[in-house]
């Protein structure tokens, strides 16, 4: 069991080695003096519009939580969901992994309210699953509706067979809702009894995970200059592409991932833009909630200890 322990954490790292050795290809010609002018230059307007994008992509995130525990039917406080969800992301998107990091997260707070192993284990998933599930539902729309984002990354199918392939994700987000609305019985694994999600909850879930990823593209849409750009739904589709791609690769923050992969779908903007751009994401998505993570996880366990002592 030893290799297993070791090896997501050593895929993320050769995923993040190999990125930044693109990257450094990529931009060897760009200077850090030449980033920081690009900081300076987006607008006060735009620093305020990214950190209420980043505010509401939160918001969305701690939805996931809020959705899953209803499935479940536990009855949390509002304020504690909002914190562990918060605590969650935060942690898990810097740390890579985020599935497995997340349980491991989402377990320890959980279970001071009564959870089970089993209960933390269905609710992760269901969390991972509206995430997918928002992922799919956008990633259709694009499809069907803005085809040429694809061909920013391949550009040798025609526009009629992203539509199809948009139409035919749709169609199997439409399967999961008939199921829902059909009230399929139980699934039985062992002794583990997993429910079909309800159609508030469904419905619920198509609302929030695609305002995420929404308020998340926002963050690097109004961070970009407004010359050469290609437009809020591009950056979006990019953005899903590229934020799903640095999931997979289990890299920490999808380091050098998210970079290179952005910096190819917006191959016709000055480089220079979209990187610090996507500083800006980075330190208003990722840096500023992990610091203060941090501390809502020092002042969790400080509290525990107390009651414990």
């Amino acid at each position: 069991m030893t290799w297993k322990r070791y090896i997501w954490p050593v895929i993320g790292l050769c995923a993040v080695a190999f990125s930044v050795w693109l990257l450094y290809n990529e931009l060897r010609g760009i200077s850090l003096e030449d980033v920081g002018d690009g900081l300076a230059a987006i607008p006060l307007r735009a620093w305020i519009l990214a950190m209420a994008s980043s505010i509401v992509a939160y918001a969305a995130l701690a939805g996931y939580d809020h959705i899953a525990l209803s499935h479940l039917g536990k009855k949390i406080s509002f304020g504690f969901i909002t914190a562990c969800s918060f605590t969650t992301y935060a942690l898990s998107h810097n740390i890579g992994g985020s599935v497995l990091s997340g349980a491991v997260i989402r377990y320890r707070a959980y279970a001071t309210k009564g959870l089970t192993g089993q209960e933390v284990g269905i609710l992760v998933a269901l969390c991972s699953f509206t995430f997918v599930l928002g992922a799919l539902l956008l990633g259709a729309i694009l499809l069907i509706f803005e085809p040429e984002v694809l061909d920013r990354f391949v550009d040798v199918l025609p526009i009629s067979t992203s539509r199809t392939t948009g139409a035919m994700i749709l169609a199997l987000v439409g399967l999961y809702v008939f199921g829902s609305w059909l009230g399929l019985k139980p699934l039985r694994l062992g002794g583990l009894q997993i429910h079909y999600p309800r159609l508030p909850i469904v419905a619920r879930q198509l609302i929030i995970g695609p305002i995420e990823l929404m308020a998340a593209a926002a963050i690097i849409y109004f961070a970009l200059p407004a010359a050469g750009n290609p437009g809020y739904f591009v950056v979006l589709g990019v953005f899903v592409i590229s934020f799903s791609v640095a999931l997979l690769s289990h890299a920490p923050g999808g380091l050098g991932v998210l970079e290179v992969v952005f910096l190819a779908g917006l191959s016709d903007m000055d480089p220079v833009a979209v990187l610090a751009a996507l500083l800006v994401f980075r330190l208003l998505y990722l840096i500023i909630p992990l610091i203060l993570a941090l501390v809502m996880v020092l002042v969790f366990e400080k509290t525990q200890f107390s009651r414990r002592t």
